[in-house]
């Protein structure tokens, strides 16, 4: 692996920076822009299968994106969070995770979600069902938290719990940089420092927070150096290249274990004594935040055309193709299956049956009596009209 920075940037010439928008700073990583791992850098040892499944979930997640957006704008979606962009982080990320590890999600993390193979179950959450929720939580992967930083606290709780039952897991926990301005982030990253606890703090730096940019959101030069503070260690990687993603996030868990060993991608040697790591995914979104925002009320169009530069399904592909990897038909195999793949969740997640009784549910243990009167006002007018009369006519 190598790391830009002092040295960075190989030779700094503006050309480089040009099309480049990492190649000044400080941080991890294993591809180039061009797809072609850098001087000196270490490719991680992966047999071609596990190279070849990283670039199918980065095009399944990219169609489902897609399609998603495709979705809420005509209105049998709700408001959903795009990850263009952003799949190499979510995708390396949770190829370097154990089957059982527990992932915590925010909400733009959907490649994880394709990872674990829950792409069915997860999308009726975005049209209304919680059901949605409850099934990933089946594959270890936390509820989606719409919350800012709410979860992280969970998260290292969970941690914990599994440092205290002597299990072999650790919780990879996500959120934006905008969740590192909440007490609740630093709560949760001091009680993980002092505890030990087997967590990986997952910081997605994707230069927004909603529509306020990095530089108003801290005065830090960074957001890994938080980890500082803490006491364990912070390391920046270029989150829009999957195998420096898959690389940091490998260290990590390592470390959150204790391994111990050695690992460029941790930059030292590792310790024997579980310990957590903050992980700041530089990188970038290409569309708005969610599909209730307009981008270009507070950007302008023009600063993310450099970032598609470093697109990283292209980065990918173009590494799979140098190195004899993948071929045409091998590339057209695996659109195909993720069009099949995505036609396929959509289908199932569309056949789910809406419940009115079920938007009552889970938020009380017993319901206040003003809810409860809503409630059988409600079903009363279904059992009187009919449920279609409250349908929708497409």
């Amino acid at each position: 692996m190598t790391e830009n920075g002092a040295d960075g940037g190989d030779d700094g010439s503006a050309a480089d920076a040009a099309t480049d928008p990492l190649a000044d700073e400080d941080l991890y990583r294993v591809l180039g822009p061009d797809g072609s791992p850098l001087p000196d850098a270490t490719v991680p040892d992966l047999s071609d299968e596990r190279f070849r499944a990283i670039y199918r979930d980065l095009v399944v997640t990219r169609r489902f994106d897609e399609r998603a957006v495709s979705l809420q704008r005509q209105g049998r979606l709700g408001t959903y969070a795009p990850c263009a962009g952003q799949e190499g982080s979510a995708v390396g990320s949770a190829h370097a995770l154990a089957d059982d590890d527990l992932i915590s999600y925010q909400y733009r993390e959907h490649g994880a979600v394709v990872v674990r193979d829950l792409l069915d179950a997860y999308l009726p959450y975005w049209m209304g069902h919680e059901s949605g929720t409850e099934a990933i939580a089946e594959g270890d992967v936390f509820p989606l938290n719409i919350g800012i930083a709410a979860h992280l606290p969970h998260a290292v709780g969970a941690a914990w719990a599994f440092d205290y039952r002597d299990e072999d897991r650790v919780v990879a926990c996500h959120f934006g940089d905008g969740a590192t301005s909440e007490g609740d982030f630093h709560e949760a990253m001091n009680f993980a420092g002092v505890f030990d606890t087997p967590t990986i703090f997952c910081c997605h730096n994707n230069g927004w927070a909603i529509s306020v940019p990095r530089e108003r959101q801290t005065a830090s030069d960074t957001f890994a150096q938080k980890a500082t503070a803490y006491g364990f260690d912070g390391v920046r990687v270029d989150g829009m290249d999957p195998l420096a993603s898959y690389a940091v996030t490998r260290a990590a868990a390592e470390q959150a274990r204790g391994d111990g060993g050695d690992d460029s991608a941790a930059g030292d040697s590792l310790d024997d004594d579980p310990r957590p790591t903050l992980i700041e995914f530089v990188e970038y979104r290409f569309g708005a935040h969610t599909t209730a925002d307009d981008p270009s009320a507070y950007r302008d169009p023009d600063d993310v055309d450099p970032w598609r530069a470093l697109d990283p399904l292209d980065r990918m592909e173009a590494f799979l193709r140098e190195t004899g990897r993948i071929d045409d038909a091998g590339v057209a195999a695996i659109h195909d299956e993720a069009d099949e793949v995505v036609a396929d969740a959509i289908d199932f997640a569309e056949s789910v049956a809406a419940e009115p009784s079920d938007m009552f549910e889970d938020a009380y243990a017993e319901l206040p009596a003003e809810v409860r009167h809503q409630r059988d006002e409600l079903l009363a007018a279904v059992e009187e009209h009919g449920e279609d009369a409250f349908l929708r006519e497409e």
